[in-house]
């Protein structure tokens, strides 16, 4: 079995998070400038197997898509492309960036640490894992 690599996209950055080889346990894995992405993960394909990725689908409270649909889109296609043999799964990502705030408090970082943007995308995407985890 391969690991479920999960993408929190971002404009400037992209969090990743994935899993182990068994699908049992989420881990974050890194936040990359999400103009390397694409690269990033054709690299990271080679080195390990991997056998779905999981998108966040940004969505408003009334269910309608986020004004952020549309710049994954086109990075949607670009993956289609590049790495065909990979399938794509969305999944719903709100309020992931308030629980991974949340999860920093919770850990005692203090409010400097609490400030790393990267690390809120990096355990955001964790979290769209962990949902998806649970749930499949």
């Amino acid at each position: 079995m391969g690991r479920v690599l999960a993408i929190d996209f971002g404009k400037k950055r992209t969090g990743i998070a994935v899993t182990d080889e068994l699908q049992i346990i989420a881990s974050g894995l890194t936040t990359i400038d999400t103009n390397n992405l694409i690269s990033f993960l054709k690299d990271y394909i080679t080195k390990e197997t991997v056998d779905l990725f999981l998108v966040g689908k940004p969505k408003q409270l009334n269910n309608t898509d986020s004004e952020s649909e549309v710049l994954i889109t086109p990075f949607l296609e670009k993956i289609s492309k590049a790495i065909p043999n990979i399938p794509i799964k969305r999944i719903d990502e709100r309020f992931t960036s308030k629980m991974a705030f949340q999860t920093m408090i919770d850990s005692g970082l203090n409010k400097k640490q609490r400030q790393n943007k990267a690390l809120v995308d990096e355990i955001s995407a964790t979290i769209i894992l962990q949902s998806y985890l649970y749930n499949k």
